[in-house]
């Protein structure tokens, strides 16, 4: 008698490292969606994702496509007041163009106090002297959120 073993499918584990195809989606449409580009790749507890989806890929396997549905505020926490700022015209000189015209919608990325990140405020309004009104929520945070993930690679 011959016993064959079958080689397991990877799954995702905490650390792994994946090359997958994800959409984030909030009600009002796809906030990013790499379904139509090369994957993307990260490594899980990294911070790439939030910890609410990070927790959703677990135990998935290779192979797997699927859609979660996660309740308003769960992906990316609930809405901070305190996260929307006015931002002096002299600051926004400093840290990019002096001649950028901004107006609402604008995302701008911003550098983190060290120097080695960025952080991303999207323009609500600007003032006539030119100090410009930021919101440095993530876009879909206190929004539910439709997560599709197509797990391609686990490492």
């Amino acid at each position: 008698m011959t016993t064959t073993t079958h080689a397991s499918v990877p799954t995702v584990q905490p650390g792994s490292f994946l090359t997958l195809h994800y959409r984030l989606a909030g009600p009002a449409g796809d906030v990013i969606n790499t379904f139509s580009e090369k994957p993307a790749t990260l490594s899980l507890g990294a911070g790439e994702l939030s910890p609410a989806m990070e927790e959703q890929l677990l135990g998935l396997a290779e192979g797997t496509h699927t859609t979660f549905e996660l309740p308003a505020g769960a992906a990316f926490g609930d809405r901070n007041p305190d996260m929307v700022q006015w931002v002096a015209r002299k600051l926004m000189n400093e840290l990019g163009d002096p001649h950028e015209q901004y107006s609402a919608g604008d995302v701008v990325q911003f550098p983190t106090p060290d120097g080695l990140g960025q952080y991303a405020g999207a323009v609500v309004q600007v003032r006539e002297d030119g100090a410009v009104l930021f919101d440095f929520n993530h876009p879909l945070a206190g929004q539910p959120v439709t997560f599709e993930v197509k797990i391609i690679g686990v490492l």
